[in-house]
Order: structure tokens, then C-alpha cells, then sequence
């Protein structure tokens, strides 16, 4: 059996309402949850929510939502690996046994079907336990810059401070769209960060931060670009 869960709390406090607001004509959550069904990689698609307007929504645009999740797995501090293992647990325990589960974040309206295929080939094809979305960086990260206390400037690495940008080595980072990963991987609590986990390199013109009111203006500007472009 082959998962995808969606998480999406209830209580988003800088962008209230996150998860269901209208973007680009469509819940936000729809994105996630059509991407999910388009990959044809899934036996299930779920939503694990708190919340039982978002539970609505999901519902309505397809996505299951067999169970609401517990209040101690709804708060500003829970991680994914903690909501992603209780979803597992709770197929476990109705005789289901997912084998590879998919973490896919319900803020990702730039998440493309054929990359979550590309992750799942990954994590076939290889011996690791995760396989996730990641960008790389726009400008070295060694040559980023501190504030001080007195406000003035400070590198974090000065010795680069004469290197030629070409020079350094290129760095990624998370694009917060799709983490697959073995169930048992995720019941372990194993890191997703670490050597047993293989990228999936997306260019940076697909990934977005949602999380400020600031983010969510570029993401739409982002979006009718793509939109318009065909892209």
C-alpha cells in the first residue's frame, strides 16, 4: 500500500486560515490533494487535520479524511514526522499496512505530479529511506551576512570574502513540497535530513515559502507567471 498524507492544522497564525484560502482560484489544500491524485501513485490520499472545516474542504476536492488528529499533534511545535507516524499507526491499527508513505504539504501549489513520481522511482530504485523535494540556494551561503547587535554587518565566513562566487560550493535546501519515505523509516523517527536520504533537485522558479502574508503575495505573483507562460 502506498500513502499520501496531507497535513494541515486548523490554527495557522500568520496567514490565518491558510490551508483553505483561495489561491489561484482553488483552495490552497486542492493543489496539493489534485498533484497527489494526478501522480497516480497512491492507493490513498488523506488529509490529517484538527480542523473540520478544512476536513470539508478535503473531502470535496477528494481527498479522504478517515480520522481527525489529536490536539496534542495540532500545536505550533509538532513536527511532521510525529503527525506522519501517527497517520501510519492509525492504518495499522484498522489492518492496513503502508508500505511507502508521502508526506505532502497542504501550503505547495507549485508540487507537480511527475516530481512526486520522480521521489517514489527514487525510493524504489535505491536503498535509502527518504527521498525529498529540495532547491538550491540563489547566492553562496558562504558569503552570507550576520546583523550585530550594533547593527552593522558581519560574514559568517570571512574567509570567503575574496572567493569568486563560482568557486563555491552549491548548496539546497529544502523546497517544502514532498518527503516520501519508508514506513518503517517514519515510524522510527528517523531524521529526513541525513545520508539515507536522496534529493529531488527542483529548479527555484517552482519553489515557494509560504508563511508570511509577504510570501503568499509572491507565491501568487510566481504562480500567474507560470500560469501565463505555460510553465
Amino acid at each position: 500500500m502506498r500513502l499520501a498524507v496531507i497535513p494541515a492544522r486548523g490554527g495557522s497564525k500568520r496567514i490565518p486560515r491558510k490551508n483553505i484560502r483561495p489561491f489561484g482560484g482553488k483552495p490552497m489544500i486542492a493543489w496539493s490533494i489534485e498533484a497527489a491524485f494526478q501522480s497516480g501513485c497512491f492507493d490513498q490520499v488523506i488529509v490529517s487535520t484538527d480542523d473540520a472545516e478544512i476536513a470539508d474542504v478535503a473531502r470535496a476536492h477528494g481527498a479522504a479524511v478517515p480520522f481527525m488528529r489529536p490536539a496534542e499533534l495540532s500545536d505550533d511545535h509538532t513536527g511532521t514526522i510525529p503527525v506522519i507516524r501517527h497517520a501510519i499507526d492509525w492504518f495499522q491499527r484498522q489492518g492496513a499496512a503502508p508500505e511507502k508513505v508521502c508526506c505532502i504539504y497542504a501550503t505547495a501549489p507549485f508540487v507537480r505530479s511527475e516530481d512526486i513520481r520522480k521521489g517514489l522511482e527514487i525510493l524504489g530504485t535505491t536503498d535509502c529511506e527518504y527521498a525529498f523535494s529540495v532547491t538550491s540556494y540563489a547566492f553562496p551561503i558562504q558569503r552570507a551576512l550576520r546583523l550585530t547587535a550594533a547593527g552593522r554587518v558581519e560574514m559568517f565566513h570571512p574567509k570567503h570574502f575574496n572567493t569568486r562566487s563560482q568557486d563555491l560550493e552549491e548548496a539546497y535546501h529544502d523546497a517544502g513540497q514532498f518527503y516520501w519515505g519508508q514506513s518503517s523509516a517514519w515510524l522510527a523517527g528517523k531524521p529526513i535530513f541525513s545520508p539515507d536520504a536522496v534529493p529531488v533537485i527542483l529548479p527555484r522558479h517552482r519553489v515557494q515559502d509560504i508563511d508570511t502574508p509577504e510570501d503568499w503575495e509572491r507565491a501568487e505573483w510566481m504562480f500567474k507567471a507560470m500560469r501565463e507562460a505555460g510553465a
